[in-house]
């Protein structure tokens, strides 16, 4: 029998750490969020300017990551850069979170989309297909579906990272040419000159609509951050998970110049595509129906519009690649975190082995059985009102931690700085933390919740940690 190994081993190059970066990235979100959005702001300039908005800071973001990345090029990413900028109880909070919602919670989500949108292709799938019902819990075909794929993955991931990654580069490369066939085919067969020049008519007048009254309202003075806040959730949730590479940079090739470089590029990349597919929506697509997509499937509509009836099936199947490929970039970064966590005593023990194929499978099985747990309670939704602000609050954590490391150790080797310091990570620090406080003021019921579960982990590290 194969004895485990102590050592990750580099088998993934700089296109491989892109297309996790890409892959991770790029979920159902971008045919989704849009439909919100425009609820919160009710024009075509201010939809635009969210996502490029959105893109700037996650170039930014990812960029001034670049420079720890390259410091510390070992597994664990963020939790690690956290730990060395302030003190193991900050890097705790962030492991606690990461497994307890972030992570977790989203590959719970992602998994439940990809359920959906198979139910497209085969009705019986779909959450109204009750299969088992006690007292008031309902297991549904859509929840075991999701379940299924997140086991597959994770096994799939357990037998080294040879496999899943050659899984995520082919998928990623089509889910890409995918996109950017959409947008292709919709600026050339669909685009109509009337719905553009509609869409772009007062495109700068922000307005809200009111789900009570049924009413679109004006916005202005402090309802401008609470607007802006609440648009900015989709778009930023859909924009995340693009630090996955820093997590598995002990498997990376040249981590030093790899991981900061497919940050970017990866960054740069999904940014460009997701600004073009909403231009490509509001060429395609009235801005009320935008608005009022069914189910919020703006991605629906649009292929509807392009391919006819057809393009339900089209875009099922593109969303069910995106959503599979997403998850499999998740399951894999995921577990190094809890690797990491475990190695200082800040986790189960068992994480801290690797198996036989240098991957450590305990943290695979664990992450999966409570992504699983997520799918079946039904909450996931709530979840990831929750994650946005916890997010938020540690990549703001995380690159002030490059101000500190600055001072603490000015000697310190750093094959790579952050592009544009002290500006743009100053500058990312300002709009992450007016966007943090405009959602904890205007949307304190959900977001509230997700700085308590951040919070609880501060006794259950003071219970747990090794002496």
């Amino acid at each position: 029998m194969s004895q485990p190994n102590d050592d990750f081993k580099r088998e993934l190059g700089l296109l491989d750490g892109t297309m996790l970066v890409v892959g991770s990235m790029i979920g159902s979100g971008i045919f989704i969020v849009s439909a919100d959005i425009v609820r919160q702001v009710g024009s075509a300039g201010w939809l635009t300017l969210i996502w490029v908005l959105t893109g700037m800071i996650t170039v930014i973001a990812a960029v001034s990551y670049g420079e720890l990345s390259a410091m510390f090029p070992n597994a664990g990413g963020q939790y690690v850069y956290l730990k060395e900028a302030y003190n193991k109880l900050i890097a705790f909070l962030y492991g606690w979170s990461f497994f307890a919602v972030i992570q977790t919670g989203t590959i719970a989500a992602v998994g439940v989309a990809f359920s959906k949108f198979a139910a497209y292709l085969y009705e019986p799938l779909s959450d109204e297909n009750i299969l088992f019902s006690l007292g008031a819990f309902n297991l549904n075909a859509a929840q075991i579906v999701s379940i299924i794929t997140i086991i597959f993955l994770t096994y799939l991931n357990s037998r080294g990272v040879k496999d899943s990654k050659m899984l995520q580069t082919v998928l990623t490369i089509i889910k890409i040419l995918s996109l950017l066939g959409l947008i292709i085919f919709g600026f050339t067969l669909a685009a109509k000159a009337d719905i553009w020049n509609a869409n772009w008519n007062n495109a700068f007048e922000l307005k809200s609509y009111n789900k009570d009254t049924h009413e679109w309202m004006s916005v202005a003075g402090k309802g401008l951050i609470a607007a802006i806040s609440a648009a900015m959730v989709g778009s930023v949730f859909s924009s995340d998970a693009w630090n996955g590479v820093t997590f598995i940079a002990g498997e990376i090739k040249n981590p030093k110049r790899n991981v900061g470089l497919s940050l970017f590029l990866g960054t740069f990349i999904v940014s460009a595509i997701y600004v073009m597919a909403n231009m490509m929506y509001l060429a395609v697509i009235p801005l009320q129906d935008i608005a009022f997509a069914k189910s919020d499937r703006v991605g629906v509509v649009a292929s509807q519009n392009i391919f006819g009836d057809s393009g339900t099936i089209i875009i099922a199947v593109m969303i069910m690649i995106s959503t599979f490929a997403c998850n499999n970039g998740l399951i894999m970064a995921g577990a190094r975190v809890y690797y990491t966590m475990a190695k200082d005593g800040l986790f189960f023990k068992q994480a801290a082995v690797l198996n036989h194929a240098s991957v450590p499978s305990w943290a695979l099985w664990a992450q999966c059985v409570w992504a699983s747990a997520l799918c079946l309670t039904g909450k996931y939704g709530d979840l990831l009102d929750f994650v946005v602000i916890i997010v938020l609050i540690f990549y703001i954590l995380t690159i002030y931690g490059i101000f500190i490391l600055r001072k603490k150790r000015p000697d310190a080797e750093r094959p790579y700085k952050a592009f544009g310091y002290p500006i743009l990570p100053a500058l990312y620090l300002i709009v992450a933390t007016a966007l943090s406080i405009g959602l904890l003021l205007t949307k304190f019921s959900t977001c509230g919740w997700g700085v308590l579960i951040m919070l609880l982990g501060i006794p259950v590290y003071y219970f747990t940690k090794p002496d």
